[in-house]
């Protein structure tokens, strides 16, 4: 028996949904990098970008446990002498949650062009009403 590799043409794409509501925000975003990656699928290669879209809901209701939401800050820095903007996930969770989400998936996704191929197919929305109804989307139970 022969190894298969996919070939672009032939990769079917779905899409899932991922309900964040009452989960912990890390779990959410690894499931939803996986699904990105295609790890879940039979013919997944790590050289080919054969993962699926995925839609994210309900990110406002992602929970940090421990106390992570005082004591952890998202930081970026401009180059410059004294340029590191730091904010607090309570701050960024209550202001800009997709955001948050959309970091987390990205740290667990490989910084390369499959990954930024892979991102583009991620969708986070702050409550359960989501635009993409017309692609069907499956409902992802974690």
């Amino acid at each position: 028996m022969s190894t298969t590799m996919p070939k672009v043409a032939e990769i079917n794409r779905k899409w899932y949904i991922l309900d964040a509501a009452d989960k912990p925000l890390g779990r959410t975003a690894a499931k939803a990098a996986q699904i990105l990656r295609g790890k879940h699928k039979v013919d997944f290669a790590p050289n080919a970008d054969c993962g699926d879209h995925v839609i994210i809901i309900n990110a406002e209701k992602a929970v940090l446990t421990g106390k992570k939401l005082k004591q952890k800050y998202y930081r970026r820095h401009s180059g410059w002498v004294g340029g590191l903007k730091e904010t607090q996930y309570l701050k960024l969770m209550s202001e800009n949650p997709e955001k948050a989400m959309m970091l987390a998936v990205k740290g667990m996704i490989p910084d390369n062009t499959i990954g930024r191929a892979s991102m583009t197919r991620c969708r986070v929305f702050r409550g359960p009403e989501h635009t993409h109804a017309a692609q069907k989307p499956e409902a992802w139970t974690l």
